[in-house]
């Protein structure tokens, strides 16, 4: 019991966090790319898988994680499929118009119901199917302005979708079968993340904003954004894999959604944007979905420790049966030799 509770507290302190640090880097890049004029978002995220992997390995050497060997081929693939990702990602927002971008990005969930179906046979009950497609609703209602399609657009989008899911099911399958924590994954595979992204970045940018991230002029308060974006970024990096690990995929899209809420909230009180009866009502919507889909989770988690605690006890009532048995045997034989 002991052991569950300290799981749950552990649960809630990594979507706490994940929330948080998101929200919060959410804010801090789009201060640095719209009002300071840094667009340069691939190679942004290569600086913050670098600085994540330099945090984690002075965390290694100071003791605070154990360093555990993966495989490298796994690694590398693993890797190099989540930088992959994210450069789809970004580039299917250069092509596409922002509401597709979000089409996108609320596609990942029932891709990853899909897959995680079909290849790991896992189920999922009509009332969480249900809860999702409320969220989805909601998120779709508050952020979704405008559909304009393109072939290259939506074939990027489809890329982003499939890389997205699959990297995001590895997270969460890799941990669990292999034994290791998400800091250990975290640590061994943001390498190769960076390295591809740190690679293909300033062309990927320069392609997509027509500027050279290194003929950009930087100011000290730019310099200073890109090192609290990087600093937030290992918050955010750590708690991602910790979320998937802990709980799923499709929870952290989840929570995705529920970061989107409220980045439209903070956007409009502390930056000013936009905010309309339509950004309200979908917002709340969605809240429907997420607090539908918390309360379908929590009580299908319960009915399932109810199940295997009354198999439990059957079993152990089973294995008792026979020894209680064998002594009513013994006293019988005893009774008859007197």
């Amino acid at each position: 019991m002991g052991e569950m509770t300290s799981f749950q507290l552990g649960v809630v302190g990594a979507l706490f966090l994940s929330v948080a640090s998101s929200v919060s880097i959410v804010i801090c890049n789009k201060a640095l790319m719209s009002n300071l004029g840094f667009p340069f978002a691939t190679t942004l995220t290569s600086w913050h898988l670098m600085v994540t992997y330099c945090t984690l390995h002075v965390a290694l050497k100071f003791n605070f994680f154990e360093n555990k060997p993966i495989d490298m081929k796994t690694v590398m693939l693993f890797g190099i499929l989540n930088g992959v990702s994210i450069g789809f990602l970004n580039l299917s927002l250069g092509f596409n118009s922002i509401g597709f971008y979000q089409m996108t990005k609320l596609a990942i969930i029932p891709f990853t119901v899909l897959l995680e179906t079909l290849f790991l046979k896992k189920q999922f009950s009509k009332n969480i199917k249900f809860a999702l497609f409320i969220l989805l609703i909601g998120v779709g209602i508050a952020s979704i302005t405008d559909l304009q399609l393109n072939f290259v657009g939506t074939v990027l989008s489809l890329l982003a979708i499939v890389t997205t899911c699959v990297g995001q099911i590895l997270t969460n399958t890799i941990q669990k079968r292999l034994n290791i924590s998400s800091t250990q994954l975290l640590y061994q595979s943001a390498p190769f993340q960076a390295a591809i992204l740190f690679v293909t970045g300033p062309f990927l940018d320069q392609y997509l904003t027509k500027q050279n991230v290194f003929a950009y002029k930087y100011s000290p308060i730019v310099v200073g954004f890109i090192v609290l974006s990087c600093l937030i970024a290992v918050s955010v990096n750590f708690s991602t894999f910790l979320v998937i690990g802990k709980t799923s995929p499709v929870t952290y899209q989840v929570l995705g959604h529920l970061k989107t809420c409220l980045v439209l909230g903070f956007g409009y009180t502390l930056l000013h944007d936009p905010f309309t009866s339509r950004n309200i009502i979908g917002i709340l919507v969605a809240i429907i979905g997420m607090g539908l889909y918390s309360y379908f989770c929590v009580n299908e988690t319960k009915r399932k420790q109810g199940d295997i605690s009354s198999l439990t006890q059957v079993k152990e009532k089973d294995t008792t049966a026979p020894l209680l048995a064998g002594k009513n045997g013994q006293v019988k034989e005893n009774n008859s030799l007197v």
